[in-house]
């Protein structure tokens, strides 16, 4: 008979592991975050990391179970852990596979609004010249049900959708009417301000299940101010049409975006409490982008990534304050970081792809027939700057458009896994490519990583997250749920 070895044969002694890959980052003079390449993190001390590089952890600590279990070392025999860890991370990119799931229907640039921040160049509303015509609506069809995952989002964008509503009718029927034969996981949503909806409107996403995505960006004062309209009644328009909508169609089916103008930066808490006034779970304390209106009236350049954060670091005390008394509710752009921090799972948002969303994730078509990598590749046309400009329907096949060298080198030149800095970065599993924004600012699609505002703003929400979990447990304890959207 075969003996078993002796027990000591099977425990690991000092110097006796090996290194798995990974990154740090330093958090303070004491303190280091370490992360490998599925996105798994360790905080530990600096003493803690020299003894790790050095083989010189002690196998019966904590810190040494800790990070055997999260493939930060492995010992002699431990295939199982680097099989576990290829795959996560094939678990991690596995969405690729499904390729693009949203498609973004640009119908008219007609709007009713005036916001200084307007990332688009609005139009009046008489100028149905700037409408998507049906023939150029079936030809995007043709595309849209070409992409090989099973479920499909098309989303109406403008200027104001609801302006060509006979347009989204058709579009939704004709779409239900292929998809007979396709079965595909079809959704629709409308992007509007809702201070056009109608009871013929809602009757008509409710038959179809259409959601609606509206914007508010506080009280109604500010609101006005960052979105003004003719008589002045943006947000008592939004209020009317959020309450039509709600009755109509339910909670579940309208969700808000706001926009931090330099107006909003000490409003952070009035914002918070306006969206809990009006019955939301959570608020996305959203980021100017360089884009449009926002440039020619220089309404970006009002405040710098630095003073963005101080007013995102009150917001989200001021949102785990309100957690801590008991009301759930969610700091969406925290909440996505997290997902992909504490879970194995991507939300799938385009800003925080790698390889970029642009084509892979969201396509855009504009209403006059041009296709664009992404809804701010548009913007950036709107500016006169056509880079990101893939294909137009008249006279691009699927393959013209998903092969296009302007893409598939966009994605190859910002993958950050091999850009430098970015693969170097311990923040790198959390982050995104967002090739169209450093070429914006840039000029390239890499950027210049140590001036990106892109990287500055997720490193320092990231910091912040990190140092909540690793200094108050009540609050790791809320951030997972948010991760886990408890």
């Amino acid at each position: 008979m075969t003996k078993f070895s002796p027990l000591v044969n099977y425990l690991a002694t000092q110097g006796q592991y090996q290194l798995l890959p990974f990154r740090f980052e330093p958090l303070d003079d004491n303190n280091v975050v370490i992360t490998n390449f599925v996105g798994e993190f360790a905080l530990i001390s600096r003493e803690e990391l020299r003894a790790t590089v050095n083989k010189r952890l002690d196998p019966d600590s904590k810190t040494y179970s800790m990070l055997r279990s999260r493939h930060f070392i492995k010992e002699a025999g431990d295939e199982a852990s680097v099989e576990l860890l290829g795959l996560k991370t094939r678990t991690k990119y596995s969405k690729l596979r499904n390729f693009t799931n949203l498609h973004i229907f640009v119908i008219t640039l007609r709007c009713d609004h005036s916001c200084p921040y307007c990332q688009v160049s609005r139009q009046s509303e008489n100028k149905a010249a700037f409408d998507m015509t049906i023939d150029m609506a079936e030809k995007a069809l043709a595309i849209v049900f070409r992409s090989p995952n099973p479920a499909i989002k098309i989303e109406f964008q403008g200027g104001e959708p609801l302006l060509n509503f006979d347009l989204v009718k058709y579009i939704v029927n004709r779409a239900k009417e292929i998809n007979e034969t396709q079965q595909r996981n079809l959704q629709f949503v409308i992007t509007s301000t809702l201070s056009l909806i109608t009871d013929e409107i809602l009757a008509f996403c409710k038959l179809h299940k259409i959601y609606l995505s509206t914007s508010l960006d506080g009280p109604e004062d500010l609101h006005n101010r960052n979105r003004p309209r003719p008589g002045r009644d943006s947000h008592a328009r939004f209020v009317e049409g959020l309450e039509r909508a709600r009755s109509v169609l339910g909670y579940d089916a309208v969700s808000a975006l706001m926009t931090t103008s330099p107006a909003s930066l000490t409003r952070v808490r009035d914002i918070v409490d306006e969206y809990i006034k009006h019955g939301f779970d959570g608020v996305f304390l959203r980021h100017l982008s360089p884009y449009g209106f926002a440039i020619k009236t220089k309404t970006y350049g009002a405040y710098n990534v630095d003073r963005w954060l101080k007013f995102y670091q009150e917001g989200l005390d001021y949102i785990i304050e309100i957690n801590k008394r008991g009301t759930h509710f969610t700091e969406q752009f925290a909440a996505l970081l997290l997902t992909k921090m504490l879970t194995s799972d991507d939300p799938g948002f385009v800003d925080l792809m790698n390889p970029s969303g642009a084509g892979i994730a969201a396509v855009v078509f504009n209403y006059d027939g041009d296709i664009y990598a992404s809804d701010e590749s548009r913007m950036l046309r709107e500016m006169g700057d056509t880079t990101f400009k893939i294909g137009n329907l008249a006279t691009s096949s699927y393959e013209d458009v998903f092969t296009n060298e302007v893409l598939l080198s966009a994605l190859e030149d910002s993958f950050t896994l091999s850009a430098p800095m970015c693969s170097d970065c311990a923040f790198e599993p959390w982050c995104g490519a967002d090739p169209v924004f450093h070429h914006a600012m840039h000029g390239d699609v890499l950027g210049r990583k140590p001036e990106s505002e892109f990287c500055k703003r997720t490193m320092g929400v990231v910091k912040l997250l990190l140092e909540y979990m690793r200094s108050d447990p009540e609050v790791k304890t809320i951030f997972m749920k948010w991760a886990n959207r408890c």
